[in-house]
């Protein structure tokens, strides 16, 4: 069974919306795309190369896999880390309104997102990899689908935007299971899904 392996580029506040352009996406009358941008450099381009090292398939939300479609199938070198196994590998797509994919080997998926994910994790060799897709990602989450969260945190504050873990958010525990930092300053870290959180008190016995 495949282990289902989200990356995601957030702020330090929280707001994954639009890394990499000012026209990625402007819901809401975001003006802060391409945020990620400066940050870019040899260390961050290391670790995105192995994460695409790993991958047997790609489960994307549908605003990630729009914007994913336009860019990646023209760069056709094969010998490309990332483009050669997006553009090669099975790629999955939940959505009630994405009817005639473009981008070969897509496969939409229209029906329970818990079990279609489930069946994709127990029939896919590698990885199941989600990249950006922040909404579909708070899904999974609260569906306790995520066996390992990469979170890139860069040292950015917006305001405004879209955010990772808002209100509701389902409590989740996490165990961290590596990190480093970018010379750029960008804090890669690790997290496999620990169950729920534990609780417990700091204040001090009333007999002490």
């Amino acid at each position: 069974m495949g282990k289902l392996v989200s990356t995601l580029f957030v702020t330090l506040d929280g707001v994954y919306q639009a890394p990499g352009g000012p026209e990625e996406d402007t819901r809401g009358g975001f003006e802060h795309g391409g945020w990620s941008f400066p940050y870019a450099d040899d260390d961050f381009g290391r670790f995105i190369n192995d994460v695409f090292g790993r991958p047997g398939a790609f489960l994307l939300g549908r605003r990630t896999y729009d914007i994913f479609a336009a860019y990646w199938p023209k760069v056709t070198d094969p010998a490309d880390p990332v483009a050669g196994k997006l553009n090669a590998l099975p790629k999955y797509v939940p959505s009630a309104t994405l009817t005639d994919p473009g981008w070969a080997g897509t496969t939409v998926l229209g029906g329970d997102l818990a079990k279609e994910v489930t069946a994709l994790k127990e029939r896919t060799d590698g990885e199941l990899q989600v990249h950006g897709s922040g909404a579909l990602v708070r899904s999974l989450l609260a569906l306790d689908l995520v066996d390992t969260l990469h979170l890139l945190t860069f040292p950015v504050v917006l305001g405004t935007g879209h955010r990772l873990f808002t209100e509701g958010a389902v409590p989740t525990a996490f165990q961290h299971a590596g990190g480093s930092v970018t010379s750029t300053g960008v804090a890669i870290n690790s997290y496999d899904l620990a169950g729920r959180p534990e609780y417990g008190s700091f204040a001090l016995p009333e007999d002490a």
